[in-house]
């Protein structure tokens, strides 16, 4: 394995052209996450495609500039081993090439979701000749002794060769684009084991009953005022088995570590080639699911201090939202310090909880699954599909929207007619806004189920408010003064890539319920300025 990578390594400095710039990276700044690229916040509109949408060249030509049309910048798109390397030691990255060229033709980026030994906890998108050699590369095993349709983290030759593979994709693209049309790399697709809590093969049972490499334990020690409260509750340092250290929990904590040690030298693989951002993803589990039901052993926030301990290749981790608690699962996932970026998500609630990622989370990115199945509107009259009207008003907001992020001048809310509160408040600039859902007058009839809001401090008492389905009150923070606060103007507002903003409506009367509320437009996406003033009571 050493001889190859050593030869793709200088592969890859012979022929590759000089990177001008430096790489894509992470930071955080002000509670702000922020993907530079060129040196330059970059705010990903994006989505992921679904899993059979990146196969052929005529995909690539098909959807991507339709979604260039629909203000998406970046795609999320998988590379499975099976495709690049169909014959054992045999490389083609023909297709993948292909789908470089039309994204960059676009003006597009794309991040890459290596699709190794597992997608999913299953390894369906293994070569066939892994797949059908299982005594080179053994399964996980059942309680029961059964074989599992799951690579074993303890196979010593999967680890080698996905390995392999993934230092020849990330070697390949040092050489293929110094442009950075790829951003990041996605390290896996969801690991974790299905169908058991952990993996009962020999191998696995003898390195279970063995002792913890104190490595981790010391890890674990040093973060004991900051440990997870299902990491605190079970993690006893005077052990030495898994069974001693983490009791019940000792079969997920295994298999983490297990998949935490294999990501982690894979992705040590692909970064010795070219180290761009390297991230893993996580299935959440449904409520009352058990692991094992999910995938145990994945990077969740309860045992992901376990991943940031052994994984330090990995630079984050991100969860894939398919469930109602969108805020809950990105405040956990923030508060174990990773930057904010949800790389799936449900496509029907995206246009809300996106408001709700780059406004309140300040998150750098959020990309919901199956966005190539979104079409422009067949007559030009017809409306956007709404997640893409928000992208289009976010693009609209540019620079503006990343340097607010960073001055910790945005703010964000979403409300559902399912929501526990009738009402939601968020305060900025000195001022409070309170929103509720839209309804008629004078019946009071809900006039959706759903509305969202970004709000952006501007300037001095101006905001722009990107947002849908909401009446808006705006008071004067108490903790700030006690004057009273007044809508000076609402506008409906709009502009074109680096022109000034025009205005496309002025709302007074029954629009700004006689100048007292900001009433959004029940099912469309608008961008409104609102001007306030405060004056002494």
């Amino acid at each position: 394995m050493k001889r190859v990578l050593a030869a793709l390594a200088l592969l890859a400095l012979l022929t590759a052209p000089a990177i001008a710039t430096e790489l894509p990276k992470i930071v955080m700044e002000n509670g702000a996450s922020q993907l530079i690229v060129h040196g330059k916040p970059y705010l990903i509109l994006g989505g992921e495609l679904g899993n059979s949408s990146a196969g052929t060249a005529a995909q690539a030509e098909s959807i991507l500039p339709r979604l260039a049309g629909l203000h998406v910048n970046t795609v999320l798109m998988p590379v499975a081993w099976e495709q690049i390397e169909p014959a054992e030691g045999q490389f083609d990255f023909h297709l993948l090439d292909h789908w470089i060229d039309v994204a960059r033709k676009n003006r597009m980026h794309l991040v890459l979701l290596w699709f190794g030994s597992w997608k999913n906890g299953f390894s369906d998108y293994a070569p066939a000749w892994v797949k059908a050699d299982t005594r080179r590369f053994p399964r996980a095993r059942a309680i029961d002794g059964a074989p599992l349709d799951i690579l074993s983290t303890f196979g010593e030759e999967t680890l080698r060769l996905d390995s392999r593979a993934f230092a020849g994709l990330m070697a390949h693209l040092r050489t293929k684009d110094p442009e950075q049309t790829v951003l990041m790399v996605q390290v896996e697709n969801e690991v974790g084991l299905v169908g058991d809590r952990r993996d009962r093969s020999a191998e696995a049972d003898r390195a279970f009953a063995g002792d913890l490499p104190p490595a981790l334990i010391q890890a674990l020690l040093a973060k004991r005022a900051t440990l997870t409260p299902e990491l605190a509750a079970h993690f006893n340092p005077q052990g030495h088995t898994w069974k001693d250290v983490f009791g019940d929990a000792a079969d997920e904590a295994f298999m983490v570590w297990r998949y935490a040690t294999y990501a982690d030298t894979v992705a040590r693989a692909g970064k010795q080639q070219y180290a761009l951002p390297m991230y893993m993803n996580a299935q959440l589990p449904a409520p009352l699911e058990r692991a094992g039901e999910y995938p145990s052993g994945a990077s969740y926030p309860y045992y992901q201090q376990i991943y940031q301990a052994i994984a330090t290749h990995i630079d984050f981790y991100a969860p894939d939202i398919y469930w109602p608690e969108f805020a809950h699962w990105v405040q956990r996932y923030q508060a174990l310090g990773n930057p904010v970026f949800v790389p799936e998500a449900k496509i029907d609630s995206a246009p809300y909880n996106a408001l709700f990622l780059y406004g309140e989370a300040k998150g750098f990115g959020f990309c919901p699954f199956g966005i190539d199945s979104l079409v422009p509107p067949k007559d030009k009259a017809d409306p956007m599909p709404l997640v893409m009207q928000v992208y289009a008003a976010l693009d609209q907001l540019g620079d503006q929207l990343v340097q607010a992020q960073a001055a910790g001048r945005t703010r964000g809310l979403v409300l559902h007619a399912t929501s526990p509160r009738p009402t939601q408040t968020v305060s900025l600039g000195g001022y409070l806004f309170t929103a509720t859902l839209a309804r008629s007058w004078p019946e009071k009839r809900l006039l959706t189920n759903d509305g969202a809001m970004l709000v952006l401090e501007s300037g001095p008492d101006e905001f722009y408010v990107v947002g849908s389905g909401l009446t808006v009150t705006m008071t004067r923070d108490p903790d700030t003064d006690a004057r009273v606060a007044g809508i000076a103007s609402i506008e409906e507002v709009s502009r074109s890539s680096g022109a000034d903003w025009k205005v496309e409506r002025r709302l007074n009367g029954d629009q700004s319920n006689q100048g007292r509320q900001l009433s959004m437009d029940a099912s469309q996406m608008h961008i409104y300025r609102v001007r306030l003033y405060a004056a002494e009571r």
